[in-house]
């Protein structure tokens, strides 16, 4: 499948891209200089994970997707919920690493997943003796941390045993190691597509509009990604690509724009419209929303705060309060577990401090109760 750009009526999409770019512009300003910065970035990953599972047709409630992140579900988690955690741990990745980790080769690899399997798969030298060492000598108090220590180094001498074999495999059968193909389920994966030809096809449309505006290649970028559809099983990995290329070309220097949350707000039949314009008409919209929604947000959330910080004023220099202030801004929901796992208190403590904040309650129920910011 080609994607001609020759075809794209560019001055008709002049004007979005302007209103597109000067709205995530005020918005990444604002997050620049925002004295609460770290805790609107956290509240936007979990948005962006949750509205991507929307955009694909699945629904995944915050408070879960919170829970979950912290390891304190409240229920089995689900299938969509462990893709919407894939897609929060994936938004932390690209904003830990460097603005172009992303679209470089290292990057790609390692948010397909490839780099992981390419670590399977790759000879390790033996270890040397100070890592393979006896179990040690010591008081019986410390039998379980030897044992743990001992079950440790023998899972790795199974991991280097396990690669040995497939080195010693690829050799018998003249197969270079660095091209072993990991095994993947017929049933699952199409052996027919090659998503190599198709990641480069699409690495070379991003070439090819590099002399357009950043947030009109942007939406290249991502309608091309979902045409081509690179990846069998990750098409939202092509969202966040897209906003790791607005972080790359300087837009949005100051965070990682949540295009999901904007493109929520897009009806699905403009999103999926046969016209190419309109796709990247719509797409320039939903990044406008995206930095409309944002800076509404950004306002609440700092009015909340303000709010809040009148009722730890007078406090004694060790509460816990304005830690609670902090984390109640930073997430969605909290749980008296989550407080009292992130302030290092006891949930009968964690209900005191809501009560002090006086926190809204969310859920409503007596049995599993979480409470968040209006």
């Amino acid at each position: 499948m080609s994607y001609d750009l020759k075809r794209i009526d560019l001055p008709a999409l002049f004007g979005p891209v302007c209103r597109a770019t000067d709205a995530l512009a005020r918005l990444d300003e604002c997050i620049a200089r925002s004295t609460i910065r770290e805790g609107f970035l956290e509240r936007q990953d979990f948005a962006d994970a949750v509205s991507s599972m929307w955009v694909d047709g699945e629904l995944v409630h915050v408070e879960d997707l919170v829970l979950h992140d912290a390891r304190r579900d409240a229920r089995t988690p689900t299938h969509e919920l462990t893709i919407a955690h894939s897609v929060l741990r994936s938004r932390r990745q690209i904003g830990s690493h460097p603005a172009d980790w992303a679209l470089s080769n290292a990057g790609l690899a390692r948010l397909r997943g490839e780099a992981r399997e390419a670590d399977a798969h790759s000879p390790l030298q033996p270890p040397s003796p100070t890592q393979v060492s006896s179990i040690p000598e010591g008081s019986p108090e410390d039998d379980d941390l030897a044992l743990e220590d001992a079950g440790d180094e023998f899972a790795e001498i199974d991991a280097l045993l396990s690669r040995s074999s497939a080195l010693i495999d690829d050799t018998l059968n003249n197969r270079p190691a660095a091209k072993r193909a990991p095994d993947r389920d017929p049933l699952i994966y199409d052996a027919d597509w090659d998503e190599d030809a198709r990641l480069d096809e699409w690495m070379q449309i991003l070439r090819a509009a590099d002399a357009l505006p950043p947030v009109l290649k942007a939406a290249i970028a991502l309608d091309a990604w979902n045409q081509l559809q690179v990846l069998q099983h990750r098409a939202e990995l092509g969202r966040q690509l897209a906003a790791a290329l607005l972080r790359q070309e300087g837009v949005a220097r100051a965070h990682l724009p949540p295009l999901n949350v904007g493109l929520k707000a897009i009806k699905i039949d403009r999103r999926r419209s046969p016209s190419r314009m309109t796709r990247l008409l719509a797409i320039l919209e939903s990044i406008e929303e995206t930095a409309a929604t944002g800076l509404k947000e950004h306002d609440r959330l700092l009015a909340a705060r303000a709010q809040l910080e009148r009722r730890t004023a007078n406090r004694r220099g060790h509460s816990r309060l304005p830690q609670l202030v902090d984390l109640v801004i930073a997430r969605p929901v909290v749980s008296a577990s989550l407080i009292a796992q992130e302030l290092d208190i006891t949930p009968q403590g964690a209900l005191v401090l809501t009560k002090e904040l006086n926190l809204r309650e969310m859920t409503g129920r007596g049995r599993y109760r979480a409470w968040g910011v209006l």
